[in-house]
C-alpha cells in the first residue's frame, strides 16, 4: 500500500476521496454546469505518488488542491495535491456516460506534498500554484461552493472514512496540461500564512 507522510511519519490512506466541480470559475472554464449537490469520486490508494509523471499516449491536466486528512472522524492534516487527470479520456468518458476511473484513478493521479497538523481555521485555508514561475492557479476555502465541513458530513452519510484517509476538495481556475521539464510549485496558506510548500518536475 502507498503512503503519504504526516508530521514526517509515512501513514497509508486506503482512499482518497475527491470533490469535483466545487469552484464555480473552474466549472465555467470547462463548460460544465453548476452542481446542486458535491460531485464525489474516489481514487484508489495505487494512485498516490510523490512525482509527477508525463504520459505520452495521453494529455494529462494539473488540477491543484487543498488536501484534508481524517482522523476519528475530523480533519487532522492539511496538504497540497494534484488530481493529475488524463482530459481527453475524461472528456470522452462523460459523453458517453461512462465512469471516470481510467482518466482520474490511474497509477500516479494523486500527488501529494506532506501533511501538516491543521492548527489553522479551514475559513482560513488556500493555495497557489506556479507552473514553470508563473502562477496557474488560486483558490481556496471562500471559493469553494461545497465547504469541507458540509463536505465531510455528506460523505459520512454514505461511506466510512478511516483513519489516514483523504479529502481533496476541489481544483480552482487554471487547470492545463503538463510536459517533462515543467516546475510546479504549490503552496497551501492558513490566514495568509505557509503551511505547507512542495515543488515538484515533471519527469
Amino acid at each position: 500500500m502507498n503512503s503519504v507522510l504526516m508530521d514526517g511519519q509515512a501513514v497509508i490512506p486506503s482512499k482518497i476521496v475527491c470533490v469535483g466541480r466545487n469552484y464555480a470559475a473552474h466549472i465555467e472554464e470547462l463548460h460544465h454546469t453548476l452542481p446542486e449537490q458535491p460531485v464525489i469520486f474516489v481514487k484508489p490508494n495505487s494512485a498516490i505518488s510523490d512525482q509527477v509523471r508525463f504520459q505520452p499516449k495521453d494529455v494529462i491536466h494539473y488540477e491543484a488542491e487543498i488536501v484534508l486528512l481524517v482522523r476519528a472522524g475530523k480533519f487532522a492534516g492539511v496538504g497540497l495535491g494534484l488530481d493529475l487527470t488524463k482530459r481527453e479520456l475524461q472528456t470522452y468518458l462523460k459523453q458517453s456516460g461512462l465512469p471516470w476511473e481510467r482518466a482520474k484513478g490511474f497509477d500516479g493521479a494523486a500527488v501529494f506534498s506532506e501533511f501538516v497538523r491543521l492548527d489553522a481555521e479551514l475559513s482560513g485555508l488556500a493555495l497557489e500554484l506556479s507552473v514553470n514561475g508563473e502562477v496557474k492557479q488560486q483558490g481556496g476555502y471562500e471559493l469553494m461552493l461545497f465547504k469541507p465541513e458540509m463536505l465531510l458530513q455528506e460523505i459520512t452519510s454514505f461511506m466510512t472514512l478511516e483513519d489516514n484517509d483523504l479529502l481533496m476538495t476541489g481544483t480552482p481556475k487554471g487547470v492545463g496540461p503538463i510536459t517533462p521539464g515543467d516546475k510546479l510549485k504549490g503552496r497551501v496558506l492558513g490566514n495568509g500564512e505557509e503551511l505547507v510548500m512542495v515543488e515538484w518536475v515533471v519527469i
